[in-house]
């Protein structure tokens, strides 16, 4: 990894999330899933809430950087705990 200077932090990091689409996908062939209505405003699928809670876990940590001198494992924790939310209940 070091053509791109990664540390192994980051390669761990996109390496989990490349084997949760990786997962998802899979999943999504074997048994398709049908749109529903939880607490997010949309219908959503799998796929969808998967998106949503990567991309709302990306602001949680960028808030936790840009307004707090706190550890960022808290800011994981909070988003390993929004993630599974989004993707059960969202």
């Amino acid at each position: 990894m070091n053509w791109m200077a990664w540390t192994l932090t980051t390669g761990v990091f996109f390496s989990v999330i490349a084997v949760m689409l990786i997962a998802m996908t899979v999943w999504e062939l074997r048994c398709p899933s049908t749109e529903r209505r939880g607490f997010l405003p949309i219908e959503t699928s799998r796929g969808d809430r998967l998106f949503i809670g990567l991309l709302s876990s990306a602001f949680i940590h960028l808030l936790f950087l840009g307004l707090t001198e706190l550890s960022l494992w808290i800011a994981l924790t909070i988003s390993v705990v929004w993630l599974a939310v989004v993707l059960r209940w969202g």
